[in-house]
């Protein structure tokens, strides 16, 4: 039998001296009697796992509004990729798998519905602002509940690797900066593929320079761009590639936002003024009506202002919650029978 102190102990004989050990964590917000089984960071995996946002994430969009086929990515399947390339990435570097993967699996429960549209709707109408990294930490320390406690309590380590996730700043370990390039090698690779079957894209218009570099299927992609990483940050205290895998990747990136993320036919501007008109029409609406915020949400409301649970409930909503939202508060009762 392994308890907590075993696997503990086995971290600090087999890990490498990079590694962030549990044992060795920063703790939680507040101190908590320890699990006989689990690490800290196994513990807060499974917290992230069985929370209400990490299921929501299956309904928020990645890319693509409302895709006919079966096969396109969402919010939780991109997580699901974005995890399993982290760990292959921490297990070749002898690293704390178990830290990687609970920063990957929370790095995106701040995200909004309709993806980084609606994200952008409500950094627009929210007066503080709205950056989804901000709110996934916000919605992991404050929203989620276990019980009737607030917040999952996490270990400071992870905390970090999700505000970190993105931006300028690096995080505190390397477990955190692993996921935070592990996001940027999925999406890229995940959005080329559902592009191209979309239509947007296709194959061949991809830049060559690029996939000289970094291979030509999705696949190889995907490897070659990990072992480069692997190899280029054995040993070292920064998570990195090669420069020539590094710039290939930069500049896949930007054909994907200038070909697919920005293209009028994957984001029509009718679209956009629909995902527009729902977000900041349930804002003020709340604005407006406080009282009829969901219990949960009025209390939050009485601790920290209405203006920010409002876009607390909003920005925790799925895609299709959202769409029937407003429907049900905005659209006469007889017209949605009818179909008008």
């Amino acid at each position: 039998m392994l308890l907590r102190e075993d696997l503990e102990k086995r971290e600090k004989e087999i890990l490498s001296p990079f590694a962030c050990k549990s044992a060795e964590s920063k703790g939680r917000l507040v101190e908590e009697p320890k699990c006989n089984v689990r690490t800290d960071f196994q513990r807060d995996r499974d917290r992230i796992i069985h929370s209400k946002a990490f299921r929501r994430l299956m309904h928020k969009t990645q890319v693509f509004l409302s895709p006919e086929g079966d096969h396109y990515r969402t919010r939780l399947t991109h997580t699901l990729e974005v995890a399993q390339i982290s760990r292959t990435i921490a297990r070749a570097l002898n690293l704390n798998e178990d830290l990687t993967e609970a920063i990957a699996l929370a790095h995106d429960l701040g995200h909004t519905p309709f993806g980084h549209n609606g994200e952008t709707v409500l950094n627009q109408i929210y007066p503080g602002g709205f950056k989804h990294n901000e709110q996934s930490l916000r919605m992991v320390d404050v929203i989620e509940k276990r019980g009737d406690v607030r917040g999952l309590n996490l270990t400071m380590e992870v905390r970090d690797g999700i505000l970190h996730h993105n931006g300028p700043t690096l995080p505190m370990t390397l477990e955190g900066q692993i996921v935070k390039i592990s996001d940027r090698i999925a999406y890229i690779n995940h959005d080329i593929d559902d592009a191209i079957r979309s239509g947007v894209i296709d194959s061949d218009s991809l830049p060559r320079e690029c996939l000289k570099v970094l291979g030509t299927t999705h696949d190889e992609r995907i490897n070659n761009m990990v072992e480069n990483l692997v190899k280029t940050s054995d040993g070292k205290e920064v998570i990195s590639m090669t420069p020539d895998f590094q710039e290939a990747m930069d500049k896949l990136r930007s054909y994907m936002f200038k070909n697919v993320y920005m293209n009028s036919d994957v984001k029509l501007e009718e679209d956009l003024n629909k995902i527009e008109t729902i977000i900041k029409s349930l804002y003020d609406y709340y604005i407006d009506n406080p009282s009829r915020l969901p219990d949960d949400f009025l209390e939050l409301a009485e601790e920290y202002g209405v203006e920010m649970a409002v876009k607390d409930y909003i920005a925790g909503m799925t895609d299709r919650y959202a769409l029937n939202h407003y429907s049900e508060i905005f659209v006469p009762k007889g017209w949605r029978q009818k179909g008008v």
